[in-house]
């Protein structure tokens, strides 16, 4: 009897999945599927197509090198600066808010509720050549011409940071919800200094944390095509302007899907560097 519950409390479970299941081969794996295929396709006439390796040829050039080192090091300074901002942010929110903590944490999740597009659209008009913060410190007298922000590194740095806070945050967040602050209090009664205490006790508990927020931003950032596009303007290219360009502006959809499959495959590869290295990393601390 025990054997028939178990089997049909299995099989129950597994019913309520399916419908994620085809949720996910329906819009993830299916549309993956067509853009690999659509990568190795070439249209001969209006009928018919034929199997060819050319587009992923074209792709080998120098001058895409550049446009994968630039998207990296902005999906990698975007992560650094909401992790800097974010980890002390939860800290304490979580271990030294008591009585506003639910509140604080409303705002945390508040930007979820914006349109992404709004967000990116309001530091345009903040940093814009006659926007509110030229406008500030012209009555200001801080400055006497209207400064030059828009279309820079800066705006792009300043949209990327501000749009996934908050994938940093939430992470962080539940890591120190399920931090025992009583080892803070025992740390310091055997003697060990504040930096000792975040380096051996804080940041390991919280690494978990740490890692799924970096993830969170890094993956959307080193793809990000809006705010580049609207922030940045036409400078300089990234992954995702490249992609956004042979998809919209040249109509090459097996260039793009070629492109895109290699990105991703790149993506894949250094985040697969990332988690190798550290766990050779934990192997030779182990090891040690």
């Amino acid at each position: 009897m025990e054997k028939e519950v178990a089997g049909g409390g299995s099989w129950t479970t597994f019913l309520w999945g399916v419908p994620a299941l085809l949720w996910q081969v329906l819009f993830f794996y299916t549309p993956l599927m067509f853009l690999l295929g659509t990568s190795f396709v070439k249209q001969v006439s209006d009928t018919s197509y034929v199997f060819t390796l050319e587009h992923y040829k074209a792709l080998i050039n120098p001058v895409y090198v550049p446009i994968f080192a630039r998207s990296f090091l902005l999906a990698l300074v975007a992560v650094t600066m909401c992790l800097i901002v974010a980890y002390p942010v939860a800290y304490y929110i979580t271990l030294r808010l008591k009585r506003w903590k639910t509140f604080c944490f409303a705002l945390l999740i508040l930007p979820f509720w914006t349109n992404f597009l709004l967000l990116v659209y309001a530091w345009y008009f903040l940093l814009e050549r006659d926007g509110l913060v030229n406008s500030v410190l012209l009555k200001l007298g801080f400055i006497t011409e209207p400064l030059f922000m828009m279309h820079t590194q800066g705006a792009v740095l300043c949209g990327m940071f501000y749009c996934y806070l908050p994938f940093m945050l939430l992470p962080l967040y539940s890591a120190f919800e399920r931090f025992d602050e009583r080892l803070l209090d025992a740390s310091s009664d055997l003697g060990a200094t504040d930096w000792q205490t975040f380096t051996r006790i804080m940041l390991p508990l919280t690494l978990p944390g740490i890692k799924t927020g970096a993830l969170l931003v890094f993956i959307p950032a080193f793809g990000e095509f809006v705010i580049p596009a609207l922030l940045g303007g036409d400078k300089q290219m990234y992954i995702g302007s490249v992609i956004t360009h042979y998809f919209l502006a040249m109509r090459d959809v097996p260039m793009g899907s070629a492109f895109t499959c290699v990105a991703s495959c790149a993506l894949v590869l250094v985040l697969l560097g990332i988690f190798m290295t550290h766990f050779l990393l934990r192997k030779g601390e182990q090891r040690g």
